[in-house]
């Protein structure tokens, strides 16, 4: 008898409860990063298209044409699909052009709530990303 009472008090474990919970969790974390994971690759694919193009030593002799022209060519082939060739913006003030973009990632996520990340990106590699509020 003293026996099976000293087995009882070693067990441990999730409750159905606890593991319901941890599961839900899980579950809610997997979804958001399905949603968020691909929005910071296609990020990163524009953020190394432009710094590629930045590089380009004839960039100062294409016109802003020619420019996004290439953009869209390295978008096909890089998958971007956000990003279109009419959102870069081609600042030529200092000398070598700087291509650059700014633009807002939305999915829905569940119901009426949407899930907004605000990207930018330039082919200067000086520039800081904007401070987030």
């Amino acid at each position: 008898m003293n026996r099976t009472h000293s087995l009882e008090s070693r067990q441990r474990g999730l409750s159905m409860v606890g593991f319901l919970f941890v599961a839900v969790v899980l579950v809610a974390v997997a979804m958001l990063a399905m949603k968020v994971v691909p929005a910071y690759i296609e990020y990163f694919s524009v953020k190394k298209i432009l710094a590629t193009m930045g590089q380009e030593s004839d960039l100062r002799s294409k016109s802003n044409k020619d420019i996004r022209d290439d953009f869209a060519r390295r978008a096909d082939v890089g998958y971007v699909t956000v990003v279109k060739p009419d959102d870069i913006a081609i600042d030529r003030h200092s000398g070598v052009p700087v291509i650059s973009t700014d633009y807002t990632f939305r999915t829905r996520l569940v119901g009426n709530v949407s899930l907004v990340i605000d990207f930018s990106a330039s082919s200067d590699p000086s520039t800081a990303a904007p401070n987030v509020e």
